[in-house]
Parts: C-alpha cells; sequence; structure tokens
C-alpha cells in the first residue's frame, strides 16, 4: 500500500477568506483593490493548489472568474449612456462582499472566544445534606463571668431613681 504525500497549504474557510488574507496581508484598501495584481495572485495560488493535487474547490474558481470579469471591465472606457448597476465601479459588489465576511468572521471569533459548556466549563452538581445539626457556642466559663459583669455593669448605669 502506497501513503500519500501530504502537504499543508496555509487553510481557508472559503473563497473570500484567501482573498482577504490577500488583501490584508498586503496591506491594501479595500476599497480600491489594484484588481490586476489580486486576480495575479489569486490564480498563482488556485495553480499551486492544482499542482499539489489539492481538490479545488468550484467556489474558489468561481472567485477567480469574478475577478477577471472585474479586471476586464475595468480595462474597458465606461459607457456614458450607462445607468444603474452597469455605471458604477465593476468591484463595489466585491468589496461590499468581503466587508460582510470580514465582519462575519469577526462575529464568529468574538462568539468562539465565549467559555463553551464542554469546552471550556464543565456542569457540576453538588448534593447538599439539608439536615441541620444544631451547633452550640464553644464558650469557657471566664466569657460567661465577663460576661455578666458587663451586663450587671449596664444595668447599673441604667437604673431609675425615685424621688419622692
Amino acid at each position: 500500500m502506497v501513503e500519500e504525500l501530504k502537504i499543508s497549504l496555509p487553510k481557508y474557510e472559503g473563497p473570500l477568506d484567501l482573498l482577504l488574507d490577500m488583501i490584508r496581508r498586503q496591506k491594501l484598501d479595500i476599497y480600491d483593490i489594484p484588481i490586476a495584481k489580486v486576480t495575479e495572485q489569486y490564480l498563482a495560488y488556485l495553480h499551486l493548489m492544482q499542482e499539489m493535487n489539492v481538490d479545488v474547490a468550484s467556489e474558489f474558481l468561481v472567485i477567480a472568474a469574478q475577478l477577471i470579469y472585474i479586471k476586464s471591465r475595468m480595462l474597458l472606457p465606461p459607457d456614458p449612456d450607462a445607468v444603474g448597476e452597469e455605471a458604477e465601479d465593476p468591484r463595489t459588489e466585491l468589496v461590499r462582499r468581503l466587508l460582510e465576511y470580514e465582519q462575519m468572521k469577526k462575529a464568529a471569533h468574538q462568539l468562539d472566544i465565549l467559555p463553551q459548556l464542554g469546552r471550556d466549563v464543565m456542569a457540576v452538581s453538588v448534593w447538599i445534606d439539608r439536615t441541620v445539626i444544631e451547633r452550640l457556642p464553644d464558650v469557657n466559663s471566664q466569657d460567661l463571668a465577663e460576661a455578666w459583669r458587663l451586663l450587671l455593669k449596664r444595668a447599673r448605669l441604667t437604673a431609675h431613681h425615685r424621688v419622692s
């Protein structure tokens, strides 16, 4: 039996995760993505995945196709008669999706760091015996004598006098 050689590539949760990581690693402005440069790097990564004999998910190829489409739209001169979606920057939808993805990823991370029952916190059950045992205070004879002297002293201070 022949064992397969396994090579570990950085694990991305999806195509937007790869794209967002590429943008963040290069410290690019997400609102002004240099599509040509990012597309080349994205495709180079996909080719590397194919050379390593890794199954390339269709979602990664869809994003690659979208990057190429955006690149081709940016190379064309703007149509002066275009209205609505056709007139806006072709990167707008990609930027919106990347920002939403980043927001969801941060929210997931915040949820992940919360303590979870069974992972970080264990449920404990405690049995408490409800029987009450009467416990008398531990008092010696000197304490009783001192307490009695203090009571008599207070009683003398609050004694009432009758005048007839």
